[in-house]
């Protein structure tokens, strides 16, 4: 079983940045992270390979958010720049334990986290 724990959401100014990091216990590849804005469905934000070498984004976040991991510490982060209030959601962290890539579809994803809230303000 493996147990994935969002933290470092919060509420920020347009413009502002915040990282979010993702702890991970268990054996898992592919990592990713998605939000869900209230009367929305989730959507894809960003994902990671196991190694890191490989990553993809969605296009209303790319050039302002990065993913990125430490395996020796299992955590994965998003680091989010210029945020917009349509940033504004609830972020989840998800885990892969099948597959090595990034990957943007949801059905991909076997352990999800609580979710963090972020908040931008205008």
């Amino acid at each position: 079983q493996v147990q994935v724990v969002e933290s470092g959401g919060g509420l920020v100014q347009a413009g502002g940045s915040l990282r979010l990091s993702c702890e991970a216990s268990g054996r898992t590849f592919g990592m990713g992270w998605f939000r869900q804005a209230p009367g929305k469905e989730r959507e894809f934000v960003a994902a990671i390979s196991w190694g890191g070498g490989g990553t993809m984004y969605a296009d209303s976040v790319q050039g302002r958010f990065t993913i990125s991991r430490d395996n020796a510490k299992n955590t994965v982060y998003l680091q989010m720049n210029s945020l917009k209030p349509e940033d504004t959601a609830v972020y989840y962290c998800a885990a892969r334990t099948k597959g090595l890539g990034p990957s943007r579809a949801l059905a991909e994803f076997d352990f999800w986290g609580q979710g963090t809230q972020v908040t931008v303000s205008s």
